[in-house]
């Protein structure tokens, strides 16, 4: 009887370190968007946002910017826009973020970086308004959801999980069919979390001797020709058809993210969200 009690508590400890071991490697996982950054020569670095987004956006775009500005490694302000939200343009250096009634192409909201080398040049974010002006997503959650993510995408992080089915893990960077927690009790995926902050820490450890932020006088020729050579050509990303070739599924079987080589080391990446 004793032996077999303590067999018992023998499984139950190696059972309980196996989670906690489990639990770590969730906790500790990279998620960062293969190495790609802004160039820039000081730390903390400020990115501009710009502002094409419609009035009932503008306030997410706002939270967006302020949560995203906690990091200790950059900050985010947002700036009058200088594309018209249709097109969402790409600007040297920034980020423009656009919101419009895209069509029923099945996409929510997508992040695209412009890079050269390992470098982010310019990037665009554009939430799609032919969903989010429906009951199903003309909510706070996932307008606040969608945007934040979608920003964040721009600095480099990629989701920390891809499983919309999953609980949520009280990050913007999540996959989540129930963003605000509402539904089922869950925590809010509305904002980042540590772990994103302690991402961007990493990913932007180090310091670049040219910038690619309009923001950062100091940069050098090499990144003034990094911006050039990103300049060379303009998509228009509001077909997936623009996006290139499927570089990665969700686990729902959809894809998730989109490569298009542009030649010369210069490359697009988009990111997207798509309605049920």
């Amino acid at each position: 009887m004793f032996r077999f009690s303590h067999l018992n508590r023998l499984v139950t400890v190696v059972t309980l370190l196996s989670l906690v071991g489990a639990f770590t490697l969730v906790a500790d996982a990279s998620h960062s968007w293969g190495s790609y950054h802004w160039a820039r020569t000081v730390n903390p670095f400020t990115l501009k946002l710009g502002d094409n987004v419609s009035f009932a956006w503008d306030p997410f775009l706002a939270t967006a910017s302020g949560d995203w500005t906690q990091s200790s490694i950059l900050n985010t302000t947002v700036v009058s826009g200088s594309t018209d939200s249709r097109r969402c343009r790409a600007t040297n250096g920034r980020v423009e973020v656009c919101s419009n009634r895209y069509g029923n192409n099945g996409w929510l909201g997508i992040a695209s970086i412009w890079i050269s080398g390992s470098h982010i040049t310019k990037g665009t974010v554009r939430v799609n308004d032919t969903y989010f002006n429906t009951s199903r997503y003309n909510t706070p959650g996932w307008r606040g959801f969608v945007m934040c993510q979608e920003v964040g995408h721009t600095f480099g992080l990629d989701h920390q999980d891809e499983d919309f089915y999953n609980s949520n893990l009280g990050s913007c960077m999540d996959y989540s069919g129930d963003p605000d927690g509402t539904i089922n009790g869950q925590l809010s995926n509305e904002h980042p979390n540590n772990h994103d902050y302690e991402q961007l820490e990493t990913i932007y450890a180090h310091l670049d001797s040219s910038a690619t932020l309009l923001s950062d006088r100091r940069g050098t020729a090499a990144g003034a020709l990094a911006l050039a050579r990103a300049n060379l050509e303009e998509l228009d990303l509001n077909s997936p058809r623009e996006w290139g070739r499927v570089i990665r599924t969700a686990r729902d079987g959809r894809s998730s993210l989109y490569e298009r080589d542009l030649g010369r080391g210069e490359k697009v990446f988009t990111f997207v969200i798509w309605a049920d």
